[in-house]
């Protein structure tokens, strides 16, 4: 069960599409990083979408027997990429050991319930992965919230990103002034990323979401579990770095119950009751955001986002399912946060 060899093929899909993503931001950045972060000031309002729509599925849902079934119907709404005979990484948020009516993780029921969608698919296998920030062995939160005999009731592999294997790659986009990110290796080479993340507020970057999630990615062995530089040189440029250069392939976020506050790991619980899932992440937490009464144009990361990675204006989004005022959900932030909030 704690086997975590990951094969690496000599080239991926991946890589010929990292290359033609910095292409395109070459084509249509002109200016390169400080181009693309033009909406980080300025008017908190101000973004263009520049054309770009996706959609995005909201689903009611409950930490039940059924969660397989409501993933399917958002996979149905929005469609993943194809995963016939593929490798899927679900690219959960661990974070933490668990801590007392604190729901700071991807719920177990969740992660079981898209590993069993995705295997509906013909996924070849599906890996659960994450690189923990605040505890250095995943296994031991692995074991705290009870994943781990769910892993083996289902012949899932975990693996920690922390110690995995790493690669160098080019930074697609540099806005971090780092010229290559080292990813962890089974991250970078799966052939479908998804990101599984809670539903979250957080102290700086304001929502902890898909894109968020993709810190976990980067390898704990050449930056330290918290890997504090990215912190240092600015928290929302590192989330648009990640995202630029191996951004998920699809997201299944974790609203069922939410935490709000002093997220990502000191704030209270929130009863949502939904999944929102789609295969851009900037349009999902776009969506996310709204769900939690949060303006997606106050948060700096997507705002920079919009118009490269996706859409995050409301008419440039089909939601499908349910509706954002039917299930909006207003979450509490800190203070300083006010004006996140609608």
């Amino acid at each position: 069960m704690r086997d975590d060899r990951h094969p690496a093929p000599s080239t991926t899909p991946h890589q010929r599409r990292g290359l033609t993503r910095r292409e395109f931001l070459k084509a249509t950045a002109g200016a390169g990083p400080a181009a693309m972060l033009a909406g980080c000031v300025g008017d908190p309002f101000r973004f263009q979408d520049n054309g770009l729509t996706a959609a995005t599925a909201i689903l009611r849902a409950g930490y039940d027997s059924q969660l397989a079934d409501v993933i399917e119907i958002g996979f149905n709404l929005v469609p993943p990429p194809d995963v016939t005979n593929k490798n899927v990484l679900l690219k959960v948020n661990l974070v933490d050991l668990p801590r007392q009516d604190k729901p700071i993780v991807t719920n177990p029921a969740v992660v079981i319930a898209a590993a069993e969608a995705f295997r509906r698919r013909g996924a070849a296998e599906v890996v659960v992965a994450d690189g923990p920030a605040l505890e250095r062995d995943a296994w031991q939160i692995v074991d705290a919230i009870g994943l781990a005999p769910l892993l083996q009731e289902h012949q899932l592999r975990f693996v920690d990103l922390n110690t995995a294997e790493m690669t160098r790659q080019p930074n697609a986009l540099g806005a971090t002034g780092l010229d290559h990110l080292y990813y962890a290796r089974p991250a970078w080479e799966a052939d479908v990323l998804v990101s599984v993340p809670k539903m979250k507020t957080h102290h700086w970057a304001g929502v902890s979401l898909a894109m968020k999630n993709m810190f976990g990615t980067l390898s704990g062995q050449a930056y330290g579990m918290q890997r504090n530089i990215f912190h240092r040189r600015d928290l929302d440029h590192a989330v648009l770095d990640f995202n630029h250069t191996r951004p998920a392939d699809y997201a299944i976020v974790d609203g069922i119950v939410g935490l709000e506050g002093d997220g990502p790991v000191r704030g209270t619980p929130i009863d949502v009751g939904v999944l929102v899932v789609g295969n851009n992440p900037t349009a999902v937490d776009a969506t996310a955001a709204r769900i939690m009464a949060v303006h997606p144009e106050r948060i700096d990361y997507l705002r920079a986002a919009a118009g490269a990675l996706g859409p995050i204006g409301e008419a440039s989004i089909e939601q499908r399912g349910e509706t954002i005022p039917s299930v909006r959900t207003p979450f509490q932030l800190l203070p300083h946060q006010a004006a996140l909030v609608t």
